[in-house]
């Protein structure tokens, strides 16, 4: 039964028979201020509670406020239904079809995603199942990812001790991880992710369940797998992700080739590939890398090791036909942006004949520096260089062979 007593107080509010007494966090004593949620958000928030509503943020917002990370998004739980959230705000839009959220629109392209508190998971497809902020927490991945932040008093409730969890750095699987998994075998990489995020521990129960299950992630949509990953390669966590998906062998089983290849490269082939992802990680965090970029990097170690890539090019050409066969081959069966593959492709082909010149120490030719990927793909070569000369050991032939024509024709001279 949704809740319908729209003034009661903070604890009569979840007084219902056999539904356990959420921890109630109050202000004073967590970190959550109302000057870091976004001004569209508590627009949204404050007017479902003035209209007599339940509004809570929800989700990976207040983990993260309480984290103290700036939140990418900010989304907002309620006992409104979609048809009331619409009546409630002129800008707004229903959207989806198995469940329906509503997309409050505000100026600058920015929006604030309000759904209505979900009842029990169902095995029928297509019902719409709406329920109490109790059953909403449970229907969570996460015990992290249900907290909720109660505009009404500024309090935190916690049904699934996500606050404890948080404090003591523990990625939980809300409920019976076997079950939880099999249901929505997606909610694996999730965990990784956020231990991969936050350095945050994986509980023994969860992580041996992900080790049982993990053959089961490709059972889920490839649309939904691939929206998953991409955000964990194009993130700022990515070395930690690899490490955990590696470990767990998730890797292997959604890129069964990069897996393989991993699986039998030497140890520095591995450290190679785990510094350039650190790299990576730094400069996205800082917002210094493109998406592209960061895609180059992950996908860079596997073309010179398992796709024979020369790593001292000895042409200036660039092998965009050998590299998008391979970038197939990787990412098979997961299609993505046009725009973002061809991206990628541009800056690691344009990565070949940059390392062709700065391995030589010549000047850049201007047709090459022109080009709209060079800025891109100079950065990636000239780190690329320098790990590879420190953790592989390579010496550049091109720099050795003149030296020593250099010391014979000294030697002649005099």
């Amino acid at each position: 039964m949704l809740l319908k007593e729209k003034n009661l107080k903070q604890g009569e509010l979840f007084a219902e028979k056999d539904i356990p007494q959420p921890v109630i966090i109050p202000r004073g004593e967590h970190n959550i201020s109302r000057k870091d949620i976004s001004p569209e958000a508590l627009k949204v928030l404050y007017r479902l509670k003035k209209a007599g509503y339940l509004a809570y943020l929800v989700g990976g917002s207040v983990r993260d406020l309480l984290l103290g990370i700036k939140p990418k998004d900010f989304d907002v739980g309620t006992d409104a239904r979609p048809e009331e959230i619409r009546k409630l705000f002129r800008w707004s839009r229903i959207i989806g079809r198995r469940f329906r959220l509503v997309h409050v629109y505000f100026p600058k392209g920015k929006f604030i995603e309000v759904v209505t508190f979900r009842g029990p998971e169902t095995a029928e497809e297509g019902i719409e199942v709406f329920g109490t902020p109790y059953q909403d927490a449970f229907r969570r991945d996460l015990t992290i990812n249900a907290l909720f932040y109660n505009i009404s008093d500024f309090s935190i409730i916690d049904y699934v001790g996500g606050m404890k969890d948080l404090r003591a750095g523990i990625i939980r699987v809300i409920g019976p991880p076997d079950i939880r998994f099999i249901r929505d075998p997606v909610r694996m990489i999730r965990a990784i992710r956020h231990a991969a995020r936050t350095g945050f521990v994986i509980e023994e129960n969860t992580w041996e369940a992900i080790l049982r299950h993990r053959e089961k992630i490709m059972l889920c949509p490839v649309m939904r797998i691939r929206d998953e990953w991409l955000k964990d390669v194009l993130g700022f966590w990515t070395r930690p992700w690899a490490e955990l998906m590696l470990k767990s062998g998730l890797f292997k089983e959604i890129f069964p080739s990069y897996g393989k290849y991993l699986e039998k490269a030497p140890a520095e082939e591995k450290k190679f590939f785990f510094k350039l992802l650190s790299w990576g990680d730094k400069k996205a965090k800082r917002e210094e890398l493109t998406e592209a970029q960061k895609l180059a990097l992950f996908l860079y170690p596997f073309l010179v090791g398992e796709g024979r890539l020369a790593r001292f090019p000895e042409r200036t050409g660039r092998p965009t036909q050998l590299i998008r066969d391979y970038m197939k081959k990787v990412f098979y069966p997961f299609d993505f942006k046009k725009e973002l593959f061809e991206n990628t492709l541009q800056v690691l082909a344009g990565t070949w004949p940059i390392k062709f010149h700065l391995l030589r120490g010549n000047r850049m030719p201007t047709r090459l520096a022109r080009k709209s990927y060079f800025t891109e793909a100079l950065s990636l070569a000239q780190i690329i260089i320098k790990l590879e000369k420190e953790i592989l050991s390579l010496e550049i032939p091109g720099k050795r062979r003149k030296r020593r024509r250099q010391k014979t024709q000294g030697k002649h001279h005099a």
